[in-house]
């Protein structure tokens, strides 16, 4: 294992050199691309240089046993620090998804159960909104189309980290959320308190870095522009600001009219157009190459349930991973760090796996 860290330290000087060069502000993506590289590969040779350093006083201390007893103390401590110094290395040498160190553009779409479902939404929302808050994440609502009782039939909205590091990313942790969230509870319109079941569908894409990222040729676009409608279809607007934006050679359409501007909702169109976009194509790659797939977790099909709020049993439960706890109350207030960590091991575990068949071929 230590042999493979040669050519990371190798990488790493490299990107040390091209880093310093100040003409890479010039380019942002690439800036960004590298910083995010160089970042993975500093955790990497820390953890590396932790385990020779706790080595060397392993032996050290074994030596000294010999004359002396007090030592002899130190070598059982020492040497578990050792094994969890590899454990954590042998975790950062798994191959990390490229995109982790993205923003993403995540959506939430009210489902099956009528009013419950947009009103289940919008209390999804406010719990990503406090779990990016709890994170240091900066938010951003692109679109929003409420219902009639203030829920939320759906919405996208921009999360972005301020670290270079990926496993700090956005995307490294909201990957897992796509899928459909399932609420088991007494709807605020039931009379007779009754448990409902309901549905809400999470998207996640990551962002493109930079408009050049994802070439769209302007040819390829069908723009329409129309008067924007609130809750009930009413309009909220005297002019035409909304846009919907049809990419023609995937089909892929994007409709916004959160702002009053025209150009300002086309501007976000654009944004989640193109992550889409990258998106798709990835989805292409990925079923090309479905037996070298990077993650089982990522693999789960977004239509498959993921996940379910038991409200009256104060329960949430992950389908993918086995995580349940009784604290939904806490979770919906953005507790979601232990479900999404629970996640996050599974697809460690699914990796590591893979290179261990890898090894034995």
């Amino acid at each position: 294992m230590l042999s493979s860290v040669q050519p990371l330290i190798e990488e790493h000087l490299e990107l040390q050199t091209k880093l310093s060069d100040p003409g890479l502000h010039g380019n942002p993506a690439l800036a960004k691309k590298l910083n995010r590289r160089y970042a993975e590969l500093s955790a990497i040779i820390n953890a590396y240089n932790q385990v020779n350093a706790l080595s060397d006083d392993l032996a050290a201390a074994k030596e000294l046993a010999k004359e002396d007893e007090m030592f002899a103390e130190e070598v059982p401590a020492t040497e578990q620090k050792l094994h969890e110094a590899n454990e954590k290395l042998r975790r950062l040498l798994i191959p990390r998804d490229p995109d982790d160190g993205r923003d993403v553009i995540m959506e939430i779409k009210a489902g099956e159960g009528g009013a419950e479902s947009a009103l289940f939404a919008a209390d999804l929302l406010r719990m990503y909104l406090q779990y990016s808050n709890s994170k240091g994440w900066k938010t951003e609502i692109l679109d929003k189309n409420e219902s009639d009782l203030g829920g939320i039939k759906d919405i996208q909205l921009a999360i972005k980290s301020n670290t270079t590091d990926p496993a700090q990313g956005v995307h490294a942790h909201l990957k897992y959320e796509g899928g459909v969230h399932r609420v088991q509870r007494v709807p605020a319109t039931e009379t007779q308190g009754r448990i409902h079941t309901s549905a809400a569908g999470v998207l996640v894409f990551p962002e493109v870095d930079e408009p050049e990222e994802v070439e769209i040729h302007p040819n390829d676009l069908r723009i329409d522009v129309y008067r924007s409608s609130g809750p009930g279809g009413q309009s909220v607007n005297t002019t035409d600001s909304a846009v919907r934006i049809t990419h023609l050679p995937t089909g892929i359409t994007v409709a916004m009219q959160n702002e009053k501007s025209q150009l300002q909702n086309r501007e976000a169109g654009m944004r989640v157009l193109r992550a889409r976009i990258l998106a798709a194509q990835q989805e292409a790659l990925e079923a090309e190459q479905s037996a070298a797939r990077r993650s089982q977790v990522k693999s789960v099909d977004r239509s498959e349930r993921i996940r379910t709020y038991n409200y009256p049993e104060n329960r949430i439960a992950d389908h993918r991973t086995g995580y349940k706890a009784y604290n939904l109350d806490a979770v919906m207030d953005g507790a979601l760090e232990p479900v999404i960590q629970s996640a996050i091991a599974m697809d460690e575990e699914a990796r590591l796996a893979a290179i261990g068949n890898t090894e034995e071929k």
